[in-house]
């Protein structure tokens, strides 16, 4: 029976609150056994409600649940095996443009060329080595800056605030209710926990398992159905407006986080009034379900750990992502109803609400740090198509807000710690000119002297090689291997998306709605 429910005209929203009359059986396996069955939250099995014990038709689940679990074991090993095959090809492969490259190819031929080409291409060359050296060097000095750096730690006898959990939700089906459980069964006191999701006009079953979440865990959930598709950004927006908590913690329905996660994700607000945003550690949920998730699940160590962490120890991470971060209440309130209406070139923006709030937290003053303690495994493109998608998106934000953070990084927009958010600006944004001038370099070169092909394609290797350092520090294990095969995937499949980017800057679509 419904208890409670209300409608804004207004805003044309509906917050539901009501008793949602089940008719399964209520007995929830236990935290332990949840977390211990989804792994490191893989997400790939349903939430569930375990048989009556000692009935027929469990005895039939239980036959059946064998039988599930030797073909999944089955498939197991065939997985371990072929993952173990691709691994070892990675290397072989690797050590055959090393020996060809050795062979055939020439880096002194390569600069006959270079300078037959005459003094510009020979300027843009000398331009491009001393970039390089430049990169290498700051390379060197973000890694100190990376092994100094430290989470805040989380004590049990901090007196933790109240917290508002956001979730927007669109057409996400199932994964959307372990999202609101993980969240609930975060051993965050309950009493001090609120979990609002928003479904954003879903086409799908997304609100029967938001609703199966509610009647799970009613003390702590509410529902907001928006009348149709408004968007990522009015879907959190409308979760900002109901939220009562000192900190606000935004999670995508496609994400799981860990234990412990929100007690973490809250630790540096306690140590610092002048921190206005956290960011989490992503890591990939669906690791497991193909080539393109394995990859990923290097890259975004590389990508974001490490640089968040830089980032971090001078308290300026640029991304705080909507996977799962963490935001003072009274901070966001500030600056909430300009982030919704936010305009660049003459266009209202729509995707990019992670990257344009810590720009404006950042503007404001304040300091947006990450911690690496705080987990969340998200789920990721398996296939290209949405992988250049997403990609594709994130570059236009990417774009988009380092415009505007030009604006104001030369400024006075805090009293302190401004050199190296600059530095950091300036090194990875001239990446783009001279990125694109190797490229060209490069074909020029391999048009007049195909036999580099191997030197390029051994360079690519041992250098990814030496990178995978930071990948194996932090995980310890073999996967790093992707991370090298991610190389490769991307230096021939994705560079066209920087360029088009910027051609479709004033694009609204999500391309994945």
């Amino acid at each position: 029976m419904f208890k409670k429910n209300l409608y804004d005209k207004s805003q044309g929203i509906s917050t539901i609150d009501f008793q949602y009359p089940v008719s399964y059986k209520s007995g929830d396996m236990s935290k332990q056994e949840f977390y211990s069955q989804i792994g490191p939250l893989s997400g790939n099995d349903l939430l569930v409600d375990k048989p009556e014990a000692d009935t027929p038709s469990s005895h039939i689940t239980n036959v059946s649940d064998k039988g599930e679990r030797a073909e999944k074991n089955n498939i197991s090993k065939k997985t371990e095996f072929l993952d173990s095959i691709l691994k070892i090809s990675v290397l072989i492969v690797i050590s055959v443009f090393v020996v060809a490259s050795i062979y055939y190819g020439s880096f002194v031929k390569i600069w006959e060329i270079t300078i037959a080409q005459g003094k510009l291409f020979s300027f843009f060359t000398y331009a491009s080595i001393s970039y390089s050296t430049v990169t290498l060097f700051y390379l060197l000095f973000r890694t100190f800056l990376w092994l100094g750096y430290k989470p805040y730690a989380a004590k049990e006898s901090d007196p933790l605030p109240t917290v508002s959990v956001i979730i927007p939700a669109y057409n996400e089906g199932v994964l959307v209710e372990k999202a609101i459980k993980a969240a609930v069964e975060s051993d965050y006191p309950r009493n001090k926990l609120e979990i609002i999701c928003i479904d954003d006009g879903s086409k799908d079953d997304t609100f029967l398992y938001m609703q199966k979440a509610k009647a799970k865990y009613a003390d702590n959930v509410t529902l907001i159905k928006l009348p149709h598709n408004m968007g990522k950004r009015h879907a959190l927006y409308n979760g900002f407006k109901k939220a009562k908590g000192d900190i606000f913690v935004t999670i995508d329905s496609d994400s799981i986080i860990e234990k412990g996660s929100l007690s973490h994700i809250v630790a540096p607000f306690l140590r610092n009034d002048k921190i206005g945003a956290v960011a989490g550690n992503v890591k990939v949920l669906n690791k497991h379900e193909g080539i393109i998730p394995k990859m990923l699940g290097v890259s975004f160590i590389l990508s974001f750990d490490f640089t968040r962490a830089c980032q971090s120890t001078y308290g300026a991470v640029l991304c705080c992502p909507g996977a799962f971060s963490a935001y003072r209440a009274d901070v966001v309130k500030r600056v909430m109803e300009p982030w919704l209406n936010e305009v660049f070139l003459g266009e209202v923006c729509t995707y990019g609400e992670d990257r344009a709030l810590t720009n404006m937290i950042l503007r404001k003053g304040f300091y947006t740090t990450y911690q690496n303690s705080a987990v969340v495994r998200t789920q990721v493109p398996t296939n290209y198509n949405k992988l250049s998608k997403m990609y594709l998106r994130w570059e236009r934000s990417n774009i988009r807000e380092s415009i505007i953070l030009s604006t104001f990084i030369l400024k006075k927009y805090r009293e302190k710690h401004r050199l190296l958010p600059f530095v950091n600006f300036v090194i990875v944004n001239l990446r783009y000119p001279f990125q694109y001038y190797a490229m060209l370099f490069l074909f020029i070169n391999l048009v007049m002297y195909p036999a580099n092909i191997f030197r390029y394609l051994s360079v690519v290797g041992v250098i990814s090689l030496v990178y995978m350092i930071y990948y194996i520090r932090a995980e310890k294990n073999s996967d790093f291997l992707y991370g090298i095969l991610y190389s490769y995937f991307s230096i021939f499949t994705l560079q066209w998306i920087t360029p088009y980017a910027f051609a479709t800057l004033k694009s609204k679509s999500w391309m994945t709605r």
